[in-house]
């Protein structure tokens, strides 16, 4: 018993390691692309300084964090580092005013970036690095990792399916999963239950990119659409793909936890807008 809990232990402070990894290189990103919106002020004579901008970065944050239960002064202080960090790059004061703050401005979806991009901002989309650049880093990680975060994620998103036996179809059989740029791949079968990851070679298996892995998930194109222009491509037991794909795009988009649809849809659309940007430089 103390075993299993040591190795949950060292498996659940892995996971927080990734996670924190992850605040560094969103915040990296993050000033990389304030470096850039300072230079287009710069250049087209606009002012510095944009409190309304600041209100709206910090209710955008505050909604997104009602909804996640992510308590509103950890959120709040985490943009008030990342907005002093901006101030510093565009040569203002890092310093905020903490006694009188804008008042709240109700938050603004986020504009379908890959549709409605100028110019300015497909140079700072392309700053994000293609999948294909991180697959090397992937492969650093322990493989073990991987595994555990699918088969977690598919018991948080498919449990109600799975409860209900809409996957029962698997029993006996494995399907594979592979996201090619990124250079992952999974065989899932169904155990006890549950959809666990195995060794054993898949029947069947679904390919894509990383981006519409991303874009079906979150519902943003259906399956039909990636299907029948080959960014999606099923091999093997063919019957056994299908019956998958057609399942998932049958799936209730509202019993997945609001949270992960945001982080989904959010997801899914800046991946998309950076592919378009990148597209159009190597053209």
């Amino acid at each position: 018993m103390k075993r299993r809990h040591a190795l949950a232990l060292g498996a659940l402070r892995g996971a927080i390691d990734l996670a924190d990894d992850g605040l560094i290189v969103l915040l990296a990103a993050r000033a990389r692309l304030v470096r850039g919106v300072a230079r287009i002020k710069r250049c087209s004579g606009r002012a510095a300084a944009d409190a309304a901008r600041e209100a709206r970065v910090q209710a955008r944050a505050q909604a997104l964090a009602r909804r996640l239960a992510v308590p509103a002064t950890t959120a709040r202080g985490v943009l008030d580092l990342a907005i002093a960090d901006a101030r510093r790059a565009q040569g203002m004061s890092a310093d905020l005013d903490q006694g009188a703050r804008q008042a709240p401005v109700p938050m603004m979806l986020p504009m379908d970036l890959a549709t409605a991009a100028s110019p300015g901002t497909d140079r700072l989309l392309r700053v994000l690095p293609p999948p294909a650049r991180i697959a090397p880093l992937l492969r650093l990680l322990p493989r073990s990792w991987s595994r555990r975060a699918l088969e977690a994620a598919m018991a948080r998103v498919l449990q109600v399916p799975l409860r209900e036996g809409a996957f029962d179809f698997m029993r006996g059989r494995r399907l594979g999963v592979e996201v090619a740029d990124l250079g992952l791949a999974w065989v899932i079968e169904l155990h006890d239950g549950h959809l666990r990851t195995t060794d054993v070679p898949a029947e069947a298996s679904v390919r894509g990119s990383a981006t519409d892995l991303l874009l079906l998930a979150s519902r943003l194109e259906d399956a039909d659409t990636l299907f029948f222009q080959r960014r999606l491509v099923v091999t093997g037991d063919t019957e056994l793909g299908l019956t998958a794909r057609n399942l998932l795009d049958r799936l209730p988009w509202e019993g997945v936890p609001l949270g992960l649809r945001i982080a989904l849809d959010r997801g899914a659309r800046l991946a998309r807008a950076a592919r378009a940007a990148h597209r159009m430089e190597a053209r």
